[in-house]
């Protein structure tokens, strides 16, 4: 159940419904939007009554929600979350575009790629630090050597980074470096660290599982969700079906269905979704245009030498020429592709003139 407060509904009127909801036994989760406040009721709700706040002040109704994912359900928040990362705003008109390479590999590595998809107009930098891999043998990341080397990344350009976490012993350890907690496939439906990561303050981006269906992605968002934090994004990143030309089955259905059944937003991962980075660029510029309000891309500066997915990352030029398209496909759907938090077109226009003064200095 939700309960929808009026516009001009006051904070003491707001509190009082919370308060009354708490003495029936139900769990509260105040949502704040543009327009309304939403206070979403969980748990025991045999005892709640919906008169009793159709006729308290401030109130504007209740809303039975019939969706087993009571908050992520777009009935709690009909006008969609924002989610603000360091002035980087997921959910509304513009397109924020997260890129960078698989894995950190080097200083040199990560620091050279962060300037470049900053150059091109990435507004966040991803990396990974800690790699689930299918074999044991395969690289597995540098750890903490590799958060360090994201956050000396992130001073230099000031683009926010997003980066995996993958055990509950780990969440301080990542969060500590990172702006957004990324909880990758093969983890969504790791029910304690869902619970744990919804008990932090950081933006959680959750991947689709490799066979997930839709309803358990939202299901599994909702053990985030319902420990409190909500500011959640839900990734389609392809699933595994009988077919083999791909890595796996980009699903460009997700990206629209997730978008009427839920108020998060979404991204798309064209790379897992293909493995193939030639699919990369049609698959993006077809997931903006499905809806997505964010993409997250492998870009590497050495693709044929990378210790992890180098057949699906791009070529820092090849990063830029897409990055051309992806603004016209979101002009012609109405929106625009995000800057860097605080920068305009104009202040891109200068990073790209200082781009190999500040190579040659960083990276000496």
């Amino acid at each position: 159940m939700v309960i929808v407060m009026k516009p001009q509904a006051t904070a003491a009127e707001i509190e009082h419904v919370l308060r009354r909801a708490a003495s029936m036994g139900a769990q509260t989760q105040p949502i704040h939007g543009e327009n309304h406040t939403v206070i979403a009721l969980i748990g025991d709700l045999t005892q709640v009554r919906r008169q009793t706040f159709d006729a308290m002040a401030g109130v504007l109704k209740t809303v039975r929600i019939q969706d087993p994912f009571k908050l992520a359900s777009r009935t709690t928040n009909p006008d969609g979350t924002t989610i603000d990362v360091g002035g980087v705003r997921f959910g509304g008109d513009q397109v924020v575009v997260m890129a960078g390479p698989c894995s950190v590999e080097s200083r040199e590595q990560i620091i050279q790629s962060a300037i470049a998809v900053k150059e091109a107009g990435a507004s966040v930098l991803r990396g990974g630090a800690f790699k689930p891999r299918t074999s044991p043998y395969s690289f597995q990341g540098l750890g903490e050597e590799g958060l360090r080397y994201l956050a000396e990344a992130r001073e230099i350009t000031g683009l926010p980074v997003i980066s995996e976490v993958m055990t509950v012993e780990t969440i301080d350890l990542v969060a500590e470096y990172v702006d957004i907690l990324q909880i990758g496939a093969r983890n969504m439906q790791n029910y304690g660290l869902l619970k744990e990561v919804g008990k932090t303050n950081r933006p959680v981006m959750l991947k689709r599982g490799i066979s997930g269906e839709i309803q358990e992605l939202l299901m599994c968002a909702e053990y985030i969700l319902s420990n409190g934090n909500m500011q959640v994004m839900l990734c389609e990143r392809g699933i595994r079906t009988y077919e083999t030309a791909t890595r796996n089955t980009f699903d460009l259905n997700a990206i629209p269905v997730l978008k009427r059944a839920s108020h998060l937003p979404v991204v798309a991962d064209p790379a897992h979704g293909t493995g193939d980075w030639e699919l990369v660029p049609p698959m993006s510029l077809a997931a903006v245009a499905a809806g997505a309000d964010a993409l997250i891309l492998e870009v590497h500066p050495d693709p044929e030498s990378a210790l992890s997915d180098g057949d699906q990352s791009l070529k820092p030029e090849r990063f830029a020429d897409l990055m051309h398209g992806l603004r016209r496909v979101a002009e012609a759907i109405g929106r625009s592709i995000a800057s860097p938090a605080g920068e305009t077109a104009a202040d891109d226009a200068k990073e790209r003139d200082g781009a190999e003064r500040e190579k040659e200095v960083v990276l000496a």
